[in-house]
């Protein structure tokens, strides 16, 4: 894999990370309900689960696209369709305000993990944009499996950085959201970001054609 794709998939998690979603928004109400304690339990919670998530994505996955050209070509035509589709929602997204509803209070750090890690990785959609998004970056003359594992393991460490920083500023992150300037901000560049990925990823197949 080319240093610069790997640093093209570093800036496209790395927005894709930060835009609000259900880990983002858990781990700040969590945090903002048992503070510091709750760091280390949330990070590891959804690191594990990225992880989990990132899997069970590639599991079928590697087999697909080191099966065949064909496999690759038509798994990442409908993957650029998807993340079209994608940014194309969040492009039109409304400006309300993020509803930041809390959980329910846990009695202890490993309730915390366990509920913060079941929303990370048992989130259907996670796993099936994991299947569009990572084979966007790949190269198939290359070491498939290898740059899976590099592109996975690179996603996950971007994780646990994305979610220490949001449980270190828990509270101005809860402000932040709450603003529906922010938001359309959030929707702007998370929606750009997408479809830029899926117009990319079309329009490349097409002219290798």
């Amino acid at each position: 894999m080319a240093f610069e794709m790997w640093l093209a998939f570093v800036a496209a998690s790395a927005i894709v990370l930060v835009i609000p979603g259900p880990t983002v928004l858990t781990v700040i109400s969590y945090s903002i309900a048992h503070g510091r304690r709750a760091g280390l339990p949330l990070v590891a919670a959804v690191a594990l689960g990225d992880s989990t998530a990132l899997l069970f994505s590639l599991l079928g996955l590697g087999a697909l696209l080191a099966a065949s050209a064909m496999c690759f070509t038509v798994i990442k035509l409908i993957g650029g369709l998807y993340l079209l589709y994608l940014g194309v929602k969040l492009l039109r997204a409304g400006t309300a305000a993020t509803d930041l509803v809390m959980p329910v209070p846990a009695a202890s750090p490993w309730k915390l993990f366990v509920n913060t890690y079941l929303v990370t990785a048992m989130n259907p959609k996670g796993i099936i944009f994991f299947v569009a998004f990572l084979p966007q970056f790949i190269n198939h003359a290359g070491g498939v499996r290898a740059q899976l594992w590099l592109l996975a393991i690179t996603f996950v460490i971007l994780a646990i950085i994305n979610a220490g920083l949001y449980t270190l500023f828990a509270g101005s992150a809860r402000r932040l959201l709450s603003s529906p300037r922010a938001q359309r901000r959030f929707h702007l560049v998370g929606g750009t970001l997408l479809s830029a990925a899926g117009i990319w990823s079309l329009f490349a197949k097409r002219v290798s054609i």
